[in-house]
């Protein structure tokens, strides 16, 4: 399984604009009616970069196994979600 962060050339940081941009210039390179098989990995990988879930997978799958699992959430801050401020009068009612 091809890293698709390298196949696309971007750093395991690279937001969605670097992404896109980086598979641009790879599609150009890898036309797909010039070189379909290189265009299906580009492709793939754009993909698996695109969707956070399959991004993750692809980098528990690209990390060093012997590295601590945390390794992988190196520079990356964790997204937080606005729940408002209904679940916190809630609990203050059950009191």
């Amino acid at each position: 399984m091809t890293d698709p962060r390298e196949l696309l050339g971007v750093s395991p940081n690279a937001g969605e604009e670097e992404i896109r941009a980086a598979y641009l210039r790879k599609v150009k390179e890898y036309p797909p009616d010039q070189a379909p098989e290189e265009f299906e990995k580009v492709r793939n990988a754009f993909e698996t970069l695109r969707d956070p879930r399959k991004r993750t997978l692809a980098m528990l799958h690209a990390s060093d196994p012997g590295a601590p699992l945390a390794s992988v959430l190196d520079g990356r801050a964790p997204r937080r979600l606005f729940a408002g401020p209904q679940p916190w009068r809630e609990v203050l009612k059950a009191k």
